[in-house]
């Protein structure tokens, strides 16, 4: 994505706003979030210095690549230098002149705190700014034992984890995943499937009172598919479906490269889709939702059928939102990989067959089972970077 360029003497100006100049210029504003712009242009650089690693990239690569001005991406690195996330990394050989200073991404001068609330289990990771787990505490967890308790668990953990012997670089936040459905804007809980004393709970505004730092609270499915996003987990395929599998069945969607919440910010309630209109109740309310059939299967040890009901489900999907591509994770998934990978994928080839089409692939995602509450984490990095937030 090429920047939106500010400088005096620069190129580009967004579609239909007027010129004005960038950091450091004069000159009056209209009609246009400055500070907005520039936090654009800063996360193309942030990015870029991310991706390059320690190796480093030089400031000409950088102002070739956002479509910045040399100057505008001096102001930029310079400041970001000023606030330790930059440094240099050597220099590199010039094909003319003398040799180019490269720069380098700081990781350790910010981090992250993610928490996956599962049903039976809590786990916290502290990431710096490349997503990188630096360190990680997992405690048995009932998320029915009611808010208080829960809350107070996650509480100590966090603290633990990055209290006042947790790392050099500023926290910039924690980003708590667990199941949904819940409000994504405002942090609320609604009516967690079987766990009923959770609806209506304000988590986020309870946690950042608590903890005295951001909150961000997702979907443990939404968090998970953020997580594989960034880290290029579907590789070319810009939209993909995330299904996990641990103790309950959900799903995050990935279009366009950004996750996909919906107007309310409930898309990928995947488990709860009926595929059997007189099946087996579900906690929900439902009968024949696909989570209850799952289950039963998986309790009774008949994995293939899982399997099969998921396919059905994912093929379901595939259809309404032709993705690119769909990728399994969770416990339940990571104990028996093969027969998922195969189950689901018998399904897409058979019903893509009939249709004369080509089957949406099926893999297992990296770290299945591992990456929700990496995946919350990058609910604060991944906007520092401009990436994958929808």
């Amino acid at each position: 994505m090429a920047g939106v360029d500010r400088t005096k003497g620069g190129g580009g100006t967004a579609p239909g706003a007027p010129a004005e100049p960038d950091d450091g210029g004069a000159g009056g504003v209209s009609g246009v979030n400055l500070g907005a712009l520039r936090s654009h242009n800063t996360a193309l650089v942030l990015d870029l210095l991310r991706t390059a690693g320690p190796e480093g990239i030089s400031r000409l690569e950088l102002a070739e690549r956002t479509g910045l001005t040399p100057q505008a991406v001096s102001k930029i690195t310079a400041r970001l230098r000023e606030e330790g996330l930059a440094a240099e990394a050597g220099r590199r050989a010039s094909t003319g002149g003398k040799p180019r200073t490269v720069l380098r991404l700081v990781p350790e001068a910010g981090h992250a705190v993610g928490v996956h609330l599962d049903r039976d289990e809590l786990t916290v990771v502290l990431c710096d700014l490349t997503g990188a787990v630096v360190a990680r505490r997992t405690a048995a967890l009932d998320l029915g034992a009611g808010a208080d308790t829960v809350v107070e668990r996650a509480v100590g953990e966090v603290t633990a984890i990055a209290g006042d012997d947790g790392p050099p670089g500023a926290v910039l936040g924690v980003g708590v995943a667990l199941p949904g459905p819940l409000d994504h804007r405002r942090g609320v809980l609604h009516r967690v499937t079987g766990f009923p004393e959770w609806n209506g709970f304000p988590l986020r505004d309870v946690l950042a009172r608590r903890l005295s730092l951001p909150v961000v609270v997702d979907k443990d499915t939404n968090a998970a598919a953020l997580g594989l996003a960034v880290e290029g987990a579907a590789g070319n395929f810009a939209s993909f479906a995330y299904l996990h599998f641990g103790a309950g069945l959900g799903g995050g969607l990935v279009i366009g490269g950004a996750v996909h919440r919906g107007a309310r910010t409930g898309a990928g309630e995947f488990g709860h889709q009926v595929v059997q209109l007189d099946g087996p109740p579900c906690e929900c309310g439902n009968r024949g939702c696909v989570e209850a059939l799952c289950l039963a299967a998986v309790a009774r040890g008949d994995l293939a059928e899982a399997a099969r009901v998921l396919g059905t489900a994912a093929g379901n999907l595939a259809a309404l939102l032709d993705v690119d591509l769909v990728l399994l994770g969770g416990r339940t998934i990571a104990a028996a990989p093969g027969t998922f990978v195969r189950g689901v994928t018998a399904v897409l080839e058979e019903r893509a067959g009939r249709a004369g089409e080509d089957a949406v692939p099926v893999r297992v995602a990296s770290g299945a089972g591992q990456g929700v509450a990496e995946g919350a984490a990058q609910l604060l990095l991944a906007p520092l970077f401009g990436r994958a937030e929808g």
